[in-house]
């Protein structure tokens, strides 16, 4: 059985970093893993997302150039390193899965069948 548990996330003021994890466990890593972003009322956005074999990324253009996705084959690890976070930043996020995803259909959340428990965090001064 697939498992995702997220870690990280919190309160951070306008300007400053945080950095989300998420270990995924029970299955075989191939494919994309990939964040999303959701507030309140809106749909889930995609944020980022790595090729597990080849290590190409892929961003939003409203994270382009302030958040890293990077990866760990040996933990089992995805990361999200962001920075000059803003107050639109502000979502819960959550990493997800998915063995048969393919690259033209990486940013549709209904391709993905395995989800992190999701991380608030929150930009605010």
């Amino acid at each position: 059985q697939v498992q995702l548990v997220q870690s990280g996330g919190g309160l951070v003021q306008p300007g400053g970093s945080l950095r989300l994890s998420c270990q995924i466990s029970g299955g075989t890593l191939s494919r994309y893993m990939a964040w999303f972003r959701q507030v309140p009322g809106k749909e889930r956005e995609f944020v980022s997302a790595i090729r597990w074999n080849g290590g190409n990324t892929y961003y939003a253009d409203s994270v382009k150039n302030r958040f890293t996705i990077s990866k760990d084959n040996a933990k089992n690890t995805v990361s999200l390193q962001m920075s000059s976070l803003k107050p639109e930043d502000t979502a819960v996020y959550y990493c997800a899965f998915s063995s048969g995803v393919i690259l033209s259909q990486i940013r549709n959340p209904s391709q993905y069948a395995y989800w992190g428990q999701g991380t608030q965090v929150t930009v605010s001064s």
